[in-house]
């Protein structure tokens, strides 16, 4: 079996359980067998830490079906190979090739010698962010719901921000939670953190362990570093900006806020568009630019090696760096004045034009198996649900079966990477070894 058949089999298998854990009546709050779709939709958006759900979580479920959606939003989060290999390191098994060549296709990484470390480092990482976000949470919600209440929404939220699922415990996500700069503040971090990527954190922590130590020689930050955080810091500006100026005036959404508020609820949203499906305002209520601003964000996603979705940031300025190179003449595509390989810039094309068809294609499944619904909400709930944002006007639990069956499958692309999915699908590319002769052609 391929590496990318492995890793796709593996998301199936770990949804395939899931669904008949949330299924047991044991699962459900009323004690009864759960809808089979349900089930499925839920089980599938947790898996892919997705956010989009067809039925209340905090009060369909059980606490033990909270409790599985949790760990399956965990594992989801660090990814079917990652969970694995920290299961064969437990047992004392070593890693053979072909599961640190699954672990690097997982993780989007170049690293290969070194994945049972790599692992460990993440899940470390996991750890240290999480019971810190729950720690913080706490400080709030005990004021609210008292001790033991707050420490299982806290556990719970924490977890769902960092691996970027956006599943809330409450009815209406995180609404009633709009004027807390604490909160906002808290679960936003926790979502920059888990959508940056692990590379980008490791570096972090490498540069100010060398600047505790006073060593001469600090860590030196990589091109992706560079790319990742630049890119990431100019969407979170512009998204804010976008938002707080186009909503300034809607009654139903920034309107009636002081400016402080509405600045935070604008950069809030800007965080989350991009990676995870929490909520501070109503999203249905948001204007029809808003929603595009939104569809945009939601397609770039979050970054490589990420517990986000998306083409990631390092695709669009992989492309955007293309472009300037062709208005100015030039041969090579530049970024901090390091060359990016050509088949970089190929993989940035294929990633974008497949993800855009794989939009346009399900948009339309949508519009066939739910006529009803406006054009905006179904393209809003396609990308939502490819770029594993977890975002909804409001149609999700609307949708047909077929549309919900639709959405879940798009959601599993979304996952696992639609190159990934064909790579599993047509099998393992090959370098090409015969070589044609070259034609030109226009363009444009």
């Amino acid at each position: 079996m391929t590496v990318s058949r492995t890793v796709c089999i593996g998301f199936l298998t770990v949804i395939t359980v899931g669904t008949i854990l949330l299924m047991l009546p044991i699962s459900t709050a009323s004690g009864a067998w759960n809808n089979l779709i349900v089930a499925l939709f839920t089980a599938t958006s947790a898996v892919c830490v997705t956010g989009l759900i067809v039925v209340d979580t905090g009060s369909y479920f059980s606490p033990l079906g909270q409790g599985i959606i949790l760990l399956l939003i965990q594992l989801g989060g660090l990814g079917y190979m990652t969970a694995t290999t920290v299961l064969l390191l437990l047992l004392g098994k070593r890693l053979g090739l072909k599961d640190r060549l699954a672990i690097q296709q997982s993780l989007d990484t170049t690293e290969l010698s070194s994945a049972a470390s790599l692992i460990k480092s993440i899940i470390a990482m996991t750890m240290i962010f999480e019971l810190s976000g729950v720690f913080l949470l706490m400080l709030r919600f005990t004021s609210d719901y008292g001790a033991g209440r707050s420490l299982w929404l806290s556990v719970f939220h924490s977890i769902s921000a960092f691996n970027n699922a956006g599943f809330s415990l409450f009815a209406d996500s995180l609404v009633q939670y709009a004027r807390s700069p604490w909160i906002n503040g808290v679960i936003a971090a926790l979502v920059i953190l888990g959508g940056i990527g692990y590379q980008v954190i490791m570096e972090i922590f490498i540069w100010a362990r060398d600047r505790i130590r006073r060593k001469r020689q600090c860590q030196v930050f990589s091109l992706h570093f560079k790319v990742v955080t630049s890119t990431s810091f100019v969407l979170l500006v512009l998204g804010t900006l976008a938002f707080f100026a186009v909503e300034f005036f809607n009654p139903a959404t920034l309107g009636p806020e002081p400016v402080n508020v509405k600045l935070i609820e604008a950069g809030f949203q800007s965080v989350i568009m991009r990676t995870a499906g929490f909520n501070s305002i109503d999203i249905g209520a948001m204007e029809t630019s808003s929603l595009f601003i939104a569809i945009a964000l939601m397609f770039i996603g979050a970054s490589p090696g990420s517990t986000g979705g998306g083409i990631k940031t390092t695709t669009v300025r992989i492309l955007l760096n293309c472009t300037r190179t062709v208005l100015k003449g030039e041969d090579e595509v530049l970024a901090y004045q390091r060359e990016i390989p050509d088949k970089r810039v190929l993989k940035a094309v294929g990633v974008v034009v497949a993800s855009g068809m794989t939009v346009v294609m399900v948009t339309i499944l949508l519009s066939l198996t739910d006529p009803g619904i406006e054009f905006i909400d179904l393209l809003f709930e396609t990308v939502s649900a490819f770029a594993t944002v977890g975002l909804s006007t409001g149609i999700t639990s609307e949708l047909s079966t077929l549309g919900q069956l639709v959405i879940i499958g798009t959601m599993y692309i979304g996952r696992v990477g639609i190159l990934l999915l064909m790579s599993a699908l047509l099998g393992d590319p090959r370098p090409s070894t015969i070589h044609y002769p070259e034609e030109d052609l226009l363009v444009g």
